[in-house]
């Protein structure tokens, strides 16, 4: 279930060419299981029908600020009562302006006004009007406020200039407002998350490497920074986007990540091991590609940084989750790396047949350091990063006391 399941956004399009996002990030809400109203400004519908946003919507969308109809059913006190969230995509500088200026004159802005709850605005424009003196200030002005300001984005824009000024992709959005609905119970903590394969070259052309995706991870570091984490993610090479919100640092190598993590662990509290980082790696490398000569080719390994270790011997290390990924005797084998690196609680799973690597779904086994363990049933990776953060949540409160 998303937690956004059953919320009520007002979602506000104003007048600029990236209206048509808007259709796209109402399916979106849908999917999640929200209920949308949909608020168009006049010069929205220069941009796009009202029916397009009613069909995919549901409802009926409004667009005048004095309709009888309107009145008797619901009005703009009572849409304003309505919303659990409010959404401006997109928001023009006029918009804006109107906005950070209390002028209430329209249906939309009348409605921001009387709202209590959350406002979050994303921002399109031209990179000129983005830059401007008086949408600075106005954007600064809605800050104080503490409404949020997802974006904008930098690319090409719809008058031929390349610039700060894009909105935000719709998936985007739906990140930052599944934030803005997510309990933040990490407020004030500093987490680290490593995550992905580690590569280990042999020469220019080949390396040693293993089939995690950093799904595991990134879901944990996204989840964390959600529920109100300044949240690192030390990430080893993947195909996934980066996550909203999150300070990544790439690296290729066990000993890059190893660096990585050393250098950053300073202020952290709570260090999360996700990664399956390469336990050996070659004794040297081959500046040129290695040619096939002979019928054997010898490879001698080398073991490479103990990172998780590490972190532990430090003088006063962070809250430490490990993960074990395991083909056999799951709870020995993990239990046994718990005790022998002196971390406080480690997720283990299964890998291979189609477990864990690279697949939408896992399944963990949680060991707590006195010995106790929880499972957590086969999910998404996105609902599982949320139930191990619940886990760790709690054991991190008695390590903190």
């Amino acid at each position: 279930m998303s937690i956004l399941s059953g919320k009520k956004i007002v979602l506000g399009v104003s007048g600029g060419i990236a209206a048509y996002k808007a259709a796209e990030l109402i399916r979106l809400f849908k999917k999640a299981d929200c209920e949308v109203n949909v608020i168009m400004t006049d010069a929205a519908k220069e941009f796009i029908q009202p029916l397009t946003f009613q069909s995919l919507s549901g409802n009926t969308v409004y667009d005048k600020m004095f309709d009888q109809d309107m009145e008797l059913h619901i009005g703009h006190i009572s849409l304003a009562r309505w919303a659990d969230l409010i959404v401006i995509a997109p928001a023009t500088a006029n918009i804006i302006g109107k906005l950070a200026n209390g002028i209430a004159d329209d249906l939309l802005s009348t409605v921001c006004m009387a709202f209590k709850g959350n406002i979050a605005i994303a921002p399109a424009m031209n990179e000129a009007m983005w830059e401007s003196k008086a949408v600075q200030k106005n954007i600064a002005e809605l800050k104080s406020w503490g409404w949020y300001i997802p974006g904008p984005a930098e690319g090409d824009q719809a008058c031929g200039e390349t610039g700060w000024g894009r909105m935000i992709e719709p998936s985007e959005i739906i990140s930052h407002v599944e934030r803005i609905f997510s309990p933040q119970i990490f407020t004030g903590a500093n987490i680290m998350v490593t995550a992905g394969p580690t590569r280990e070259i042999i020469d220019p052309a080949r390396f040693i490497s293993n089939e995690s995706s950093g799904k595991m991870g990134y879901a944990i570091a996204e989840a964390a920074c959600k529920w109100g984490a300044k949240t690192i993610l030390v990430s080893g090479p993947t195909a996934l986007p980066e996550p909203i919100g999150v300070n990544v640092i790439k690296i290729t190598s066990a000993e890059e990540m190893y660096k990585a993590v050393m250098k950053n662990i300073k202020n952290i509290d709570i260090f999360i091991s996700a990664a399956a980082v390469a336990d050996y790696k070659p004794e040297k490398f081959s500046v040129q590609k290695i040619k096939r000569n002979s019928e054997v080719f010898e490879l001698k390994l080398v073991k490479t940084p103990d990172i998780l270790g590490s972190v532990a011997f430090l003088k006063k290390p962070p809250f430490i989750v490990g993960f074990s990924a395991e083909t056999e005797n799951l709870l020995k084998n993990a239990s046994k790396k718990l005790t022998d690196k002196k971390i406080d609680m480690i997720a283990a799973n299964l890998v291979g047949g189609g477990k864990g690597f690279g697949s939408e779904q896992n399944e963990l086994v949680v060991i707590f350091k006195d010995g106790k363990s929880k499972k957590l049933s086969l999910k998404n990776k996105t609902l599982l990063a949320y139930e191990l953060l619940s886990c760790i949540s709690q054991q991190y409160k008695s390590f903190r006391n």
